[in-house]
């Protein structure tokens, strides 16, 4: 709180210095403003959004929300997407605030903007997170900061892009009560495609003999797993059954929203219920739920003609209930011949009599007929797990505080006021678990005439249920913001548009178990515009900022950026133009310091360490001990810095029927921190003992570039109204810099992409033994026919780390080319919406345990396309085999595969009911309406997208809604 109240009074210094000769020239202004009858607009607060803004210069239905101020979408800079999320939710209700917002915004991926990595989200002007504390119906808009102008005055967190996100609020003289209520069914996409027990066993065999080893299962065991007839004593568990999973699942929520007032104080209030539950359907699984309750109230009041405030307040309440154990990992490690899940009770021999003193003895007799069971090796498994180990039930709350205080300062200086906003957020979560211990039981079998009976079991551990509950997991955060902000606008001769914001923030936040708990960021905005006419702009924005993960010294930057702005199409020679409605060219440069990617904190220190060890001793006696250097001192230490050069274009043709908006950017990041090991000698390292004089230096730098791009064609054919728009990125990036000291050119990742994938390139399978006596050596590990065969890139008769050569791009960070696409046609009432996504260029490997088996691992379908002698000439995969084969499970061509894919996101049809239908005086609108959420996908390795190994299923999502306003 200390650098918050230094933060505001160096604001409230500077803004006297800085405004003071504006005061002088804004008192000319007025004396020639009186003599040409002209009246400088008056400031007024517009407690509807987030600043105040002068009476006859905005036109406040096409106000966007961006860094500490709003403007009208004619006078939106370049850089900056807004969306009007009610308007979409009519036609495309949707539970993510971000969801598929892709399609609608040029440059942003869903993971990045520009490229850039993690973005910082801002709800009502303080840093909160979109994905767990809001929903899409409390959200008046969502404005894409991407540009450096765009950006700094949010200082070094905003340096990899913004994404604003403003609530709704009451409006004036308009009572409106709105509900929606859906209901819809998550659809499993696929599941993984394991062998099951005969198949497993019969190439794990081949896979021993591949190796020159004897066949571990017989074929009389192999038939026995094949055929079926007792699944108990030869078991052949499918985890993706419909013995254990439902077909569907359920989610459900409730919303409704109330708001009202009058010119004097005004509220909005949203209240929704979420449930859910979950495909498992045994034991304890079968009641996994998840339920959120979340409320958000906020209230705006004018105390006078000069002040007013907002007061806003959310709670989030969220519960979830789930079983022990991790059954989706086990799905996809757990070999399905190894034990049965249960042990029918009906099977052991009555004569048994240990067996069953232990069935009487049992605390958990499944269903009256089941015992638990396992092996030795697996004395938990899932399935015991869900029926006898207990359940957690999670528990997380969130509580969120927001006021703003503006006043207007115009009796002091017309046109000028200032803003306070201080937020307070504080979220815990726990768990409540049930932990019960269990007993699993192996039986032995023996066949009596042909019938399977049991005639005795192994039982390994205890059955124990005390019902105390175990508290765990708890964690907790709280975040502080506060920022105070001098603005000023003004008009001087109708001609001349000039605005100021000067702004201090601190942001503070603190977290469990978290090293250096509290973290805190302030920084000092400035930004000074000027328009003529609206027809040519000049905009400075700069931040000065300060890190504490930097050296005294070096912990305050200040970041200048500089944005200009040409409204051609209020020129005269395009005055009247049947193709031109509107057109306006930007451009923006500037240098955006930051700390976001250094590391840690104290990395400037050298750190010294004691460890045990045996060649020195630092006194007499036995004890030996060493003090060995992890690291380097390097008080030079300093930010890094974004860069950036950028230029836009934003127009609409044939009187508004074609829309356009395009950016194209270079952004260069330098002085990433980094141990740049290779520019010291090699002595700074040593092995034993392990010993580090490296120092972290500002080396590394990174260049991206790109286009994104929006385009919209609005049409009328006869009675239908079409609306078609797309937004995309043809993105590339490059490392410019990197502390690298190859034996090969071609080895170095200077130049090469960011998400560049290196490895070896494959020259299909080995042959026979004359091919690999005729090819390189291999080093990692004995090779044999079918396995995989590499290229010598150096020539050195030897495949090594050395031959890995760059293979593509991986799109971490954004393919070359991601797009979205979306459609709206309406006819009468009716309403057809859809969108598309998709993404080219990029690669991906076949790299999960589906893939990269390793010796006994559960096979997958995928093994059934191996090498065999028989099938060398057609085989995609190479030989099985029981050992861990280095050779072939590497990075390398010979697992990458295309990602481009082209996704039906959503389709919904809304049908609102006529005006004649409804209740005049109770119900204003009523729409209903049908949806499904990702739908298909079109690509050529689609079930591998479609496919998730270690985790629950993706899935389709069916709904059904009804949108009601009173």
């Amino acid at each position: 709180m200390k650098h918050i109240v230094f933060t505001t009074r160096i604001c409230a210094l500077l803004t006297l210095s800085t405004l003071g000769a504006m005061a002088q020239t804004n008192q000319k202004v007025e004396a020639r403003s009186s003599a040409e009858g002209y009246q400088a607009p008056v400031a007024v607060a517009d407690t509807n959004r987030q600043e105040i803004v002068p009476v006859g210069i905005e036109d406040r239905a096409s106000l966007v929300n961006v860094a500490f101020r709003t403007v009208s979408r004619k006078d939106l800079p370049g850089g900056v997407s807004a969306i009007n999320l009610p308007a979409l939710l009519q036609k495309n209700y949707t539970t993510g605030a971000l969801d598929n917002l892709s399609a609608f915004v040029g440059g942003f991926n869903g993971n990045n903007i520009w490229g850039m990595g993690e973005y910082m989200v801002l709800i009502d002007g303080v840093p909160r997170s979109a994905t767990t504390d809001i929903h899409p119906t409390e959200i008046e808009q969502i404005t894409v900061l991407k540009g450096v102008a765009a950006l700094a005055l949010y200082g070094s967190r905003a340096a990899k892009g913004v994404i604003q996100i403003t609530t709704k609020r009451g409006v004036a003289n308009e009572k409106r009560i709105n509900v929606r209520v859906n209901t819809g069914l998550h659809v499993p996409k696929g599941y993984p495609n394991y062998l099951g027990s005969a198949e497993y066993m019969t190439l794990y065999n081949e896979a021993r003999q591949n190796d020159g080893l004897t066949p571990l299962y017989n074929q009389e065991t192999i038939w026995n797993h094949y055929a079926g007839t007792n699944p108990y004593r030869y078991p052949d568990v499918n985890y993706y059954s419909p013995e254990y999973l439902r077909k569907v699942y359920n989610r459900t929520d409730a919303i409704t929203e109330i708001s009202g007032g009058n010119s004097r104080a005004r509220f909005y209030t949203n209240i929704g219920f979420t449930h859910s539950n979950s495909l498992l359907k045994v034991g304890e699984a079968q009641n996994d739920n998840n339920t959120r309750l979340n409320v958000r109230g906020n209230i705006d009041v004018r105390l006078n003609d000069n002040i007013t405030t907002s007061i806003d307040a959310s709670a989030i309440f969220g519960n979830n209930r789930f079983a022990h154990g991790n059954y989706w990992t086990n799905a996809a490690t757990l070999r399905p011949y190894r034990f049965s899940p249960l042990i029918p009770v009906s099977m052991i021999e009555e004569s048994d009599q240990p067996s069953q003193l232990q069935i009487q003895n049992s605390n958990y007799l499944i269903d009256g007929k089941y015992l638990l069971g396992g092996t030795q090796q697996q004395l938990t498994n899932p399935f015991a797990d869900m029926y006898a180990a207990g359940y957690n039930k999670g528990t997380t709350r969130q509580f969120q505080f927001t006021n703003v205080i503006k006043v207007d300062l115009r009796k002091a200086l017309p046109g000028l006021s200032f803003s306070s906003r201080i937020g307070v957020d504080y979220s815990t979560s726990y768990n409540l678990a049930f932990n019960n211990q269990y007993a699993i039981y192996a039986p032995t079998w023996n066949n009596y005439a042909g019938t399977d009976l049991i005639s005795s079991m192994q039982k390994f551990g205890e059955d124990r249920k005390n019902g105390a509950q175990n508290v765990s997991n708890s964690w907790r955060q709280q975040t502080l913001f506060f920022s105070g902000q001098f603005n000023y606008l003004t008009r001087i001769n109708d001609v001349h548009n000039i605005s100021a914001i000067l702004v201090g923030t601190g942001h503070q936040r603190s977290e469990t178990s978290a090293y250096h708990a509290t973290q805190s960021h302030v920084n000092l905005g400035l930004q000074l515009g000027y328009n003529y006419r609206q027809k040519y702009y000049l905009d400075f924005s700069g931040a000065l900022l300060h890190s504490a993960k930097l050296p005294p010294g070096n912990r305050q930057a200040f970041s200048p950026t500089l944005s200009a702005g040409w409204r051609i199409s209020e020129e005269a020679f395009l005055a009247g133009s049947s193709i031109v409605s509107s057109l306006k060219l930007t451009a923006s440069a500037g240098i955006l310091h930051t700390d976001l990617d250094i590391p840690g904190y104290y990395l400037y220190k050298g750190i010294f360490t004691q460890s045990d060890g045996t060649w020195y001793s630092w006194r007499d006696g036995t004890l030996t001990r060493t003090t060995d250097s992890r690291r380097g001192e390097n008080n030079d230490l300093f930010f890094a810095q974004r860069k950036e050069i950028s230029v836009g274009v934003d127009g609409s043709f044939f009187q508004q029927l074609i829309s356009v908006n395009a950016n194209f950017f270079i952004s260069r990041m330098n002085g990433i921190v980094t141990q740049a090991a290779t520019i010291y000698p090699n002595y700074f390292v040593t092995g034993f003992p392990q010993s580090s004089f490296i120092p972290y230096v500002n080396y590394n730098n990174d260049q991206r570039s790109g286009l994104d791009f929006n385009l919209s064609l609005n049409k009328q054919l006869g009675q239908v109204a079409w609306t078609v728009g797309m937004a995309g990125t043809v993105y590339s990036s490059k490392a410019t810099r990197r502390a690298e000291n190859y034996e090969n050119t071609y080895q170095n990742r200077v130049d090469k992409p960011l998400d560049a994938i290196f490895g070896l390139q494959s020259n299909g399978l080995f042959a026979d033994q004359n091919d690999i006596a005729a090819n390189a050596t291999q080093s990692f590990g004995q090779v044999k026919p079918g396995d995989i065969k590499y290229i010598d890139q150096n020539g050195d008769n030897l495949i090594d780390s050395r031959d890995e050569v760059y293979l593509g791009r991986a799109g971490w960070n954004g393919s070359p080319f991601s797009f979205g696409v979306h459609a709206t046609a309406r006819w009468k009432n009716l309403t057809v919406f859809a969108i598309a996504t998709g993404n080219q260029g990029a690669y991906s490997q076949k790299n999960s345990s589906y893939f990269w088996i390793r010796g006994d691992d559960k096979y997958s379908a995928a093994v059934r396309d191996r090498w065999t002698p028989e099938t060398a000439a057609t085989a995609t995969y190479p030989r099985l085999t029981s050992l861990n084969n280095d050779n072939n499970i590497r990075t390398s061509d010979f697992w990458l595969y295309r990602n481009n894919r082209i996704n039906l996101a959503k389709v919904q049809v809304t049908y609102a009911l006529p005006g004649r239908m409804l209740p005049a005086k109770f119900i204003r609108d009523l729409n209903l309406y049908a949806s499904g959420s990702d739908l298909l996908t079109i690509a050529k390795e689609r079930q591998i997208m479609e496919m998730n190994i270690g985790g629950a299923p993706q899935t389709r999502f069916f709904n059904l809604g009804l949108n009601a306003a009173f």
